[in-house]
Order: structure tokens, then sequence, then C-alpha cells
């Protein structure tokens, strides 16, 4: 099913039993009839890679879905600036931001949301991901998103229009983008040098990416990943740790997807699917999707999602050090619903032929 049909599915089943107030509805409208005229003016959007590029895709509610805006407003809770400031999570990571790149202080913050909780409440529950961008003034004056975990941790930084426009980023040599690139890190999470280092390219019909990957020692996983497009810099905390048992249930130009694996590498999945997870990766190798694999087994998609969804949703509240045995039903059900979408592109998704 394509990214469109997803999105419909999963509004269609929320939408029962949500009451959307009028400003919200009348901004929907708007956006999506913005949307549609884009949509008209634009080619076909071309197939995704599920690898690294796709990474934006799967950490990024705002990243380039079929209809960003409505699929976001929907979703998320808008904050203003000066609710951004008065948020612990928010006022910590622009403290951090301004520390790391003084200029900053200057930046406007022109965008503000966050996944569960309620800003203007704070007996509601704290947010599950806060997302906030700032930018310089001007018309293309630098940018930069910071998207945080409930713990006000990075999940994934986007640096934006940070090079002059006639000499964009991705035109630098290898070893001037990977100082951008470690400057990045060493500022906002910590000293790169300590990381075996990998960069790959990932050419293209429409553009030239490149995938640079942090690696510990000993471990097999990155601990954070970057990629770099046109003149934009994204950088995504994974945490590195082994090699699961099985890897590259999903495979770009031969190398292991980890952020498929960390989704499909789930005991509660493999028992439900009464498989082993060599045979499971045997079988998505053969073009099938988890959902059709499940369904020749009788196996309903919800019943797929449900799975792997709490399984994600759990380990959200294992890594939170205010979290543990005291999340409520309630809370739970939050994160299971903010990481449907996630999972919905995971379990949908087939082995693509390589460009």
């Amino acid at each position: 099913m394509p990214i469109e049909g997803q999105i419909s599915e999963y509004l269609h089943q929320k939408a029962e039993t949500m009451e959307c107030p009028p400003a919200v509805s009348k901004r929907i409208e708007q956006s999506y009839s913005q949307y549609v005229q884009q949509k008209r003016s634009k080619k076909t959007m071309k197939k995704r890679l599920i690898g690294s590029i796709v990474a934006a895709v799967i950490m990024i509610p705002t990243a380039a879905l079929a209809a960003p805006p409505l699929i976001e407003m929907i979703t998320r809770t808008p904050m203003t600036a000066k609710q951004v400031k008065m948020d612990a999570v928010g006022q910590a990571a622009l403290e951090k931001l301004y520390h790391s790149y003084p200029e900053t202080k200057s930046f406007e913050i022109i965008d503000a949301s966050r996944l569960g909780g309620d800003p203007a409440n704070a007996s509601q529950g704290k947010a599950i991901q806060t997302s906030i961008v700032l930018q310089e003034k001007g018309a293309h004056g630098k940018k930069i998103r910071l998207d945080l975990d409930a713990t006000g941790k990075i999940e994934h930084v986007n640096q934006e229009n940070w090079e002059p426009q006639e000499k964009p980023v991705i035109s630098l040599t290898d070893q001037e983008i990977k100082s951008k690139v470690d400057d990045l890190i060493n500022k906002l999470y910590g000293s790169s040098s300590k990381y075996e280092f990998s960069m790959e390219t990932m050419q293209r019909p429409d553009q030239k990416t490149l995938i640079l990957n942090y690696t510990e020692k000993g471990s097999t996983t990155p601990f954070y990943q970057a990629s770099v497009q046109g003149n934009t810099i994204s950088v995504s905390l994974i945490g590195g740790g082994p090699a699961p048992s099985v890897e590259g249930f999903f495979t770009t130009n031969g190398k292991p997807d980890y952020y498929a694996d960390n989704f499909l590498n789930d005991e509660k999945l493999f028992a439900l699917l009464d498989m082993s997870p060599e045979d499971l990766k045997q079988e998505l190798a053969k073009e099938a999707s988890v959902v059709e694999i499940a369904a020749s087994k009788k196996i309903s998609k919800q019943q797929v999602v449900d799975i792997i969804a709490t399984t994600q949703a759990k380990k959200q509240i294992q890594d939170d050090p205010n979290g543990g045995a005291a999340v409520d039903d309630h809370t739970l059900e939050q994160l299971k619903q903010a990481v449907e979408p996630k999972v919905l592109q995971m379990i949908e998704h087939k082995t693509e032929t390589p460009w």
C-alpha cells in the first residue's frame, strides 16, 4: 500500500474518536488546499529507498510524506515560542543550542510542536516528543530543527542553509563535509573522535546523498548516522550496540538497514508469525511485505501493528529515567498511537531493486 493509503487508513481509524475544534478544521482545510496546489505543480514522486535516506521519514514526523502539514496538524500539538521557552525540555534544548551556536540566539522560533501532553497543562503529562525549528532572518537564512524525546535527549537534528547557496554543503570535499558533521555532533552530542567512521555515496537520478556512520568499536550498529543532501545536514542518534541475532531484514545497496531492524527484531512478532528471524528475513527478500506475510497466515495488519507498537512504546518508557512502572495505561496507549505511523511504514515496505 502506498504511503498515501497508509496515512488515509490511519486517519480514518482515529477520526471516529476525535473531536476537531473549528479553528483546527479551518487550518486543515487551508493546509490541504495548499498541498493539492503544490502536488499538481510537481512531478510524481519517485520511489524511496528504505535505507538511510528514509531515516528522516522514520524519525521526523514532518518529513516529506504525502501531505506533511495535514498529518502533522492532526497528530501533533502546536506550541508557541513562549510555550517552548517555558517548557523544561524546550528550555534546556534552547540553552544547549545557544551555547553551542551563539548566533542562534538571534534566530526566530518559526515552528514548534509536541506529541502527547499539553503545553498549557502540565498535569496532562509530558510530551513524547518535542520539535523546535529556528531560522535566521532572510530569504535563505540558516535553519535548524531539533527533535527531542521525553527526557530532552536530541533524537535528531537538521541543519539547513548553513553554507552559501552558490556552494551548498554537498558540493564540498568529503573531508570538508566530515568536518561539518563532526562539528555538529561535537557541539550537540559529544566527541565524535572516539567513533570509527565510514562514508558512502548514494547516487540517485535526482540527487547525490552522502551517508556518514559513526560506530563504537566492537559494535555493528552506528551510534550516530548522518545524511547530507543539497544544503542540508541531518544527524540521527541511533545509540549503537551489538548486532542483533539477525540484521538486514531490508538492505540498501547491500548494506543492512538498522531502522527496520529496530522495529522487526521483536520476539513477540516472531511468535505471532510463528517464524524465526531468519525465516522472516528470507521471506522479505522475496519482495513480500510483513503485512503480506502475516495475511498468508491469516493474521491481520492491526495485530502486527499492535505487537510492534507495544514493544516500541515500552522501549521508550524504559529509556525514560522518570518513567518505568509508574507509567499508566493511558500514557502507554499515547505512545503506541504516536509510533503506529512509523510501524506502518516498516510493515508495508517491500525490498526494492537498487538504482
